[in-house]
């Protein structure tokens, strides 16, 4: 097991996430590519506050796409990636974090295209 620092796992996430956008098809990379991807260690207390657990990998906020303009004040869209929370989910080894950042991702970009949490069980993302 080896300590990993958060610029290192950010690192390696940045090259999964990438990785994995390229290897979407050409319709969906080009929505996938309009998504911010932020790295952090973990949730912030505003996503806590909202009643999600200190350890989810990962979150996505703002409007699905295609709803973009159905609000007067559209949150942007985002995805965020709770890289510590990975890290300690896969027992700290590298191939399971690089595999757990993939799925977390996709999983994350399901629900900018609006998909619930049945729809990415549906699709092997949960």
């Amino acid at each position: 097991m080896h300590l990993m620092n958060l610029p290192e796992l950010t690192a390696f996430a940045v090259e999964v996430v990438d990785s994995t956008i390229a290897g979407l098809p050409d319709e969906i990379r080009e929505l996938a590519e309009k998504v911010p991807v932020h790295y952090q260690s973990q949730p912030h207390e505003t996503v806590q506050a909202e009643g999600f657990d200190t350890d989810i990998l990962g979150f996505f906020t703002g409007q699905p796409y295609s709803t973009e303009f159905q609000s007067n004040h559209p949150a942007p869209s985002q995805i965020l990636l709770y890289l510590d929370n990975i890290w300690a989910w896969t027992g700290r080894e590298i191939t399971g974090f690089k595999e757990e950042v993939h799925l977390t991702y996709l999983h994350e970009l399901g629900h900018y295209f609006g998909w619930d949490e049945e729809d990415l069980a549906a699709r092997g993302l949960d």
